[in-house]
């Protein structure tokens, strides 16, 4: 049986035992109990900072009308 977790387990898993997550989900919640809200916050505004400076280090893309890109795409 093949199940799209993302649309039927919203409320629940659906698969118990079965569950091809269930590594992850504890992963998860001993990431989540082991780690303070203040050092996730760090971690996530480290991840914006690098983000933001790989960004601007990026090469500069040009889009010219003559590529044939049209409205909308």
């Amino acid at each position: 049986m093949e199940v799209n977790c993302a649309v039927e387990c919203v409320n629940g898993c659906k698969l118990g035992a079965d569950c091809p997550h269930a590594a992850h989900r504890a992963e998860t919640a001993q990431f989540i109990e082991s780690t303070s809200l203040d050092a996730m916050l760090a971690m996530a505004e480290e991840a914006v900072r690098r983000k933001a400076i790989d960004r601007q280090q990026a090469p500069t893309q040009w889009v010219f009308p003559e590529d044939g890109i049209q409205p909308g795409e």
